[in-house]
């Protein structure tokens, strides 16, 4: 869904929630009134059943009623029973419910929406430190990586705006050091990486534009058009597909060769949307995420976007260096299962292990 259609879409959800007393009505051509339940904008916990029906007046003879949720048939019935909905393999967020009824030839809609939460509250999540690394404090961090012993750093910054230039840099972990690094255009600010196969994809903050680059040399091998998203924020790679958030509660799937978009899932825990999705980094089948503006890291389903977990860190570096910015960096080692967390202009990079509380 391009930005274009995605803002119509929220538009008439909008819209939806606050007509007619939760309840859209439709009136026919000769005036009858027919009405859908559940209201619009009632929330629903993954698991729950949804019972959707229509009520018409008596002179109303429907030859059926057929229910569409998001342009999907989910049942039909020949009065004004209920069909039931069953959410617990949906996907979260907002979803529109359609009923058509079919009079005469003719048909009439009448719609309303849902919006679904997770199951459940996040489990909380306590850290311990393990170890703690020197971090480059000129970097910007937008996206971080371990592969091959070392880790791969997106910097994010515009010259003119006075926040430094935007590079890609491959570090040292253990001394922080700089090893290899191509600075951006000037104008461009950076955002998050992913590594898939031998390349380094990058993506730009507003700039829709996508880097390509080769592991090895940092050679610039190709760009492309970045039309996915308001925004371009974290970015990465399961093995199969991309994942890209754009500052909103929503995570984009992304085609690994030519980047266009193949799906997405919407980010709510059991209260409702969780916004300014930022970094991330698929670790053992998760989603880790960092929340832009805030010292929290939530663990995300990727097949439905339930939040499964939350790590508040607050505690992990309170006394940070002069001109330290957000908490913002997640690195895996596959190999070992280490973490590593970091934050934009951060002095240190620190080894952390999340258990349950």
């Amino acid at each position: 869904m391009n930005m274009n259609k995605r803002l119509l879409y929220l538009l008439a959800i909008a819209l939806f929630a606050a007509g007619c007393n939760g309840c859209k009505s439709n009136k026919s051509e000769e005036g009858q009134d027919i009405t859908i339940t559940p209201e619009a904008g009632t929330t629903y916990k993954a698991g729950d059943a949804v019972n959707i029906s229509v009520k018409y007046p008596a002179e109303v003879k429907p030859d059926s009623v057929v229910y569409l949720m998001d342009d999907k048939r989910i049942g039909s019935v020949k009065d004004s029973s209920a069909v039931q909905l069953k959410t617990d393999t949906l996907v979260l967020g907002a979803r529109v419910i359609t009923a058509k009824v079919y009079q005469s030839g003719k048909s009439q809609d009448v719609t309303t929406n849902i919006v679904l939460l997770a199951a459940k509250a996040p489990e909380e999540l306590a850290f311990t430190v393990e170890k703690v690394f020197p971090h480059d404090t000129s970097s910007y961090t937008e996206g971080l990586l371990y592969q091959d012993g070392v880790l791969y750093e997106s910097d994010g910054g515009r010259v003119a705006e006075g926040s430094g230039q935007s590079s890609l840099r491959k570090v040292d972990l253990a001394t922080g050091k700089v090893l290899k690094k191509v600075d951006i255009d000037p104008t461009i600010f950076a955002e998050g990486i992913a590594i898939v196969g031998d390349k380094i994809i990058q993506l730009t903050y507003t700039e829709r534009k996508g880097f390509v680059y080769n592991k090895n040399t940092f050679a610039l091998e190709n760009t492309f058009t970045n039309n996915v998203g308001i925004e371009g924020w974290g970015l990465c790679f399961d093995g199969q597909k991309l994942y890209m958030d754009d500052k909103t509660n929503r995570i984009f799937f992304l085609d690994k060769d030519d980047y266009h978009q193949t799906g997405f899932i919407d980010v709510y825990d059991d209260k409702g949307p969780i916004n300014q999705v930022n970094e991330l980094e698929y670790i053992d089948g998760k989603l880790y995420a960092n929340v832009y503006e805030t010292d929290e890291i939530i663990v995300i389903d990727p097949k439905t976007g339930a939040v499964l977990q939350r790590a508040g860190m607050v505690s992990l570096y309170p006394n940070r260096n002069p001109g330290a910015d957000y908490f913002n960096g997640i690195a895996y080692d596959k190999a070992t299962g280490r973490i590593f967390v970091t934050g934009k202009k951060w002095d240190k990079l620190f080894q952390v292990k999340f258990t349950k509380r």
